[in-house]
This record gives structure tokens, C-alpha cells and sequence, in this order.
């Protein structure tokens, strides 16, 4: 993966390319990330694909992160490698929560990665993060008619209680 000025050398010439795209940039723990604008992410994404000197070419991952109660509160990750050089580089698009019933929105980028439809898909499943010209774009894991987005922090937490040594005697039908 690109080093710290490695990083901010790949900044300078993307937002030299598409002036305002890039918003930020952090490395740390060994992971260089780009905090790019949402509204386009797919030129930035085809700009580190496409261009000789990047050549991003394989989207290895793509995931949805809720950072309740932080705003933007969302965020769609993608994790991009070049594999004769073996680096990786992580894109982060940070998006407000709209409110209310409306979903947070971002353009798929199925156009530049096919294997992203199912990434995308899972997103939405769990995060209820909608992508914009997404051509399948429905539950994937979840039943279709479920109600809710599971993996945001906000989401009632349910189940089975769960018996540590100190509350044995308290959980129902547990302790004789």
C-alpha cells in the first residue's frame, strides 16, 4: 500500500484531475484512505481504475460503516487493490443521514466494477444505504419483507440474554 507521502502524492494529482473530490486523506495502522466526496465517487473510483500510474483495477471489498452518533453519520468504504504492484488503497465516502423514512444515497459503481453487485447489495441490506442505478438493487440475506436495517448502531438490540457467572441466579429458568 502507498506510504504516507505516497498517499498524498495519489491526492494531489486526483484533485488536480477532478478539482474538490477528495476531501482528506489518513494513514495509519497501515491502511492508506482516501475521504473523497460522495457526489463523486465514481469519478474518483474510475480515475484511480483508469489512469496508467494508479491502476486500481480490482475491487476487493466494498462495506457500509454507521458511526451513530457521529456526522456525516454513514459510510461506504471500498477497498481497491493493484495487483502487479500489490497495493492496497481504501476509498471512504462519508454520507449524512437524511432522516425521517428517506435512505442515504450514493451512485453504484457496478459501471466500473462488476463484481461489486452483491457488495452492493449487502449494503443496502443491512445498512439500507441505497445505490443509485444499482440494477438489482433488493435484499440479499434478509427476507423481503423485513422491516429495519440490522447492522445500524440505532437498531433495537433483542435475543437471548446472555448468562456470565454474576447473573446466573438472575436469568429465568437457568439456576435450579
Amino acid at each position: 500500500m502507498p506510504d504516507s507521502p505516497g498517499l498524498e502524492l495519489i491526492a494531489h494529482e486526483l484533485d488536480d484531475a477532478a478539482a474538490g473530490s477528495v476531501l482528506s486523506t489518513y494513514h495509519e495502522h497501515g491502511q492508506a484512505c482516501l475521504i473523497v466526496d460522495p457526489q463523486r465517487i465514481l469519478e474518483v473510483l474510475g480515475w484511480l481504475r483508469d489512469t496508467p500510474a494508479q491502476e486500481y483495477r480490482f475491487l476487493a471489498s466494498l462495506h457500509g460503516v454507521d458511526y451513530l452518533p457521529s456526522e456525516p453519520r454513514f459510510g461506504v468504504v471500498y477497498e481497491l487493490l493493484n495487483m502487479p504492484r500489490v497495493e492496497r488503497l481504501r476509498v471512504r465516502a462519508a454520507l449524512a443521514d437524511p432522516g425521517g423514512e428517506e435512505l442515504p444515497e450514493i451512485d453504484s459503481c457496478m459501471p466500473l466494477f462488476a463484481g461489486a453487485e452483491f457488495q452492493e447489495r449487502e449494503v443496502y441490506d443491512f445498512f439500507g444505504i441505497v445505490f443509485r442505478g444499482h440494477p438489482d438493487l433488493r435484499r440479499i440475506l434478509m427476507p423481503e419483507d423485513y422491516v429495519g436495517w440490522p447492522q445500524r448502531r440505532d437498531f433495537p438490540v433483542g435475543g437471548e440474554p446472555v448468562i456470565f457467572t454474576h447473573t446466573e441466579r438472575e436469568v429465568p429458568r437457568w439456576y435450579a
